[in-house]
Order: structure tokens, then C-alpha cells, then sequence
């Protein structure tokens, strides 16, 4: 297997070169074989599509079944991979900075820490406080014995504050802070995500996954975006099959979805790399 180290490496080193890449979001061991046999660089981890698994909505799992999964992803591949770890599992800067380090343990090279509170009365964390959150993140990042990625996320389109004054002013903190990547899911368009990319020197990247503000990879990288996720997007089209088939059978009594699936085998190649 290849060491974390090694995958630390190579993860930085897609952040450094020219143009965008694409680390798509596998759900478990499966789904992560499948996207490494078809040639991607890189995954990450989906708290959505985390969530999904256990049957629960989006930020509904502990910190503790969420690295759960994700050594399961880790141990399938020798890809790099990194987690999306929803506001650090607490509030204060120091659970944040625990959770960092407890995602290094389990193997991660990098990780997004949020500023959603996940509270409806209070949907952000103040902006003192947001910024303190992502220092203490990466102090825990740089105590690492190897280049853990530590990407800052502004939540407003995604919390009712589609502010892209407010959106810029954060990540420009995050970034001074330290983040290695600066991500703000939910920009309306490609001006927003073309303000957004001038507006900060570190990596860059965008959500796939939402209709009407997705974009082509050629599109994105033109704007400025360094990183392409895709949040829940594959774990829903995944889901969408098997709603698609299940239906089938309830209201038809017929099989044809099985005409339109991978056989056995074709499955059988991406598990085994044969």
C-alpha cells in the first residue's frame, strides 16, 4: 500500500499544477474501487452521502462514524483521499483542532472544516469565530509529520446569506489563517465563482452537484477553480437507479433495468483491478 505520506504528496502536488481536476465523492468501499479503476487522482468523502449510508439526512452522524467510513475509503484504494468533516463535529476551536488530528490518525491527507453552525437561529458562526476555528484547524494540520490539505469552507449561499461580499471577506480571512484551500459551495455563477477566484492567491474549489450551478470542468477552470467535488451528486445518481429499478418491479412486475446495469463481471473488475 502506498504511505500516507506518499499520498500527502501526491494529493498538494494535484492542488499545484495548471488548470482543475475533478476528486469525485465515493460512499463506501465499492463506490471508491469503481471511481480509482476509471482513472480519477484523488476522492473525498461526502457528509451527505456519509449520512445516506446509515439512513440519516446530512449532519446526523458523530465524529465517530464518519471516520468510520472513512477508513473503509482509505483502505480500498491508494488514492489520496480527503474529508468533508462538516463544521469539525463542535463548536470550539479546540474540538476542531481534535478533529483534524483524529483525521490524520485515520489515515486522511486532508479534510474541509465549515463555518455552518448547523443551527436555524444562528446559521454561521460569527466571523471572529469562524476565523479562530480555521487557525486552530491549522495548527493542527501543521503539527503533522506530513502536507495535510486543509480546506476552509464559507457556507453563506448554502445558509440564507448569499452575500458574496461577506462570502469573499471570509475565505480571504481563512486563507491569512493558513487554509490551503478556500471553498465557498453554492456561487449562483460563474461571475460570482470568477470573483471569488481573483479574490484569493490559494486553490480554489467549486461544488458540483446543485441544478443550474454546475458547470463544465472547461468552464470552471477557465474561471479560476483549481478543485472540481461533487458533493452528493453520485451517491444521488446511484440512488436514483436504484429508485428507478425498485419501481420497475413494484409498478410493472417487469426486470429491464437489468438490461441497462454493468453485468457481474464488468462489476467484478473494477472490485478487483482485473
Amino acid at each position: 500500500m502506498v504511505s500516507q505520506v506518499e499520498r500527502a504528496r501526491r494529493f498538494r502536488e494535484l492542488h499545484e499544477r495548471t488548470g482543475a481536476f475533478v476528486i469525485p465523492n465515493p460512499w463506501d468501499g465499492g463506490s471508491a474501487r469503481i471511481l480509482a479503476g476509471l482513472g480519477f487522482q484523488a476522492l473525498a468523502t461526502s457528509s451527505g452521502a456519509a449520512a445516506g449510508v446509515l439512513g440519516r439526512r446530512d449532519g446526523h452522524i458523530t465524529r465517530d462514524e464518519a471516520l468510520a467510513q472513512v477508513r473503509i475509503i482509505i483502505a480500498a484504494t491508494e488514492l489520496p483521499v480527503s474529508a468533508d468533516l462538516e463544521k469539525g463535529f463542535g463548536d470550539s476551536p479546540e474540538i476542531v483542532a481534535e478533529t483534524v488530528r483524529l483525521a490524520a490518525e485515520a489515515g486522511l491527507v486532508g479534510c474541509s472544516i465549515e463555518d455552518a453552525t448547523g443551527e436555524k437561529e444562528r446559521p454561521l458562526y460569527d466571523f471572529d469565530a469562524a476565523v479562530a476555528r480555521v487557525e486552530a484547524a491549522v495548527r493542527a494540520a501543521r503539527s503533522l509529520d506530513f502536507p495535510f490539505v486543509l480546506t476552509a469552507r464559507a457556507e453563506n449561499f448554502l445558509r440564507g446569506k448569499p452575500d458574496l461580499a461577506d462570502t469573499i471577506r471570509r475565505l480571504q480571512a481563512y486563507e491569512a489563517a493558513g487554509a490551503d484551500v478556500l471553498f465557498a459551495p453554492g456561487l449562483p455563477d460563474l461571475d460570482a465563482v470568477r470573483k471569488v477566484c481573483a479574490a484569493v492567491k490559494k486553490p480554489v474549489n467549486f461544488m458540483v452537484g446543485i441544478r443550474g450551478k454546475s458547470f463544465t470542468v472547461a468552464e470552471l477552470a477557465a474561471a479560476g477553480v483549481r478543485r472540481i467535488s461533487l458533493a452528493t451528486s453520485l451517491y444521488r445518481a446511484a440512488m436514483h437507479g436504484l429508485v428507478d429499478a425498485a419501481r420497475e418491479i413494484r409498478e410493472s412486475g417487469t426486470f429491464g433495468y437489468v438490461d441497462r446495469t454493468m453485468t457481474s463481471g464488468e462489476f467484478a473488475k473494477y472490485i478487483t483491478g482485473k
